[in-house]
């Protein structure tokens, strides 16, 4: 279901879901079920933000070590 949703998209995208999704919980104007949906989905983006932050930090230091070479 939110994986689905997930897989491909981009960091960027992934952030500003997450930002739109803050405002809705901080709202406390959605339904109980509702928010329990969006904090799902929230931490699966988390998850994703942090996948492609380890990959980039990983080629910077790939990167970093051929150049000292």
């Amino acid at each position: 279901m939110i994986n689905d949703k997930i897989d491909n998209i981009t960091f960027e995208d992934a952030l500003k879901r997450l930002e739109e999704i803050v405002r809705l919980l901080e709202s406390g104007d959605s339904p109980l079920d509702a928010s329990l949906s969006l904090y799902e989905e929230a931490v699966a983006l988390v998850k994703v933000c942090n996948t492609k932050l380890d990959a980039a930090q990983q080629k910077v230091t790939m990167l970093n070590l051929q150049g000292n070479q």
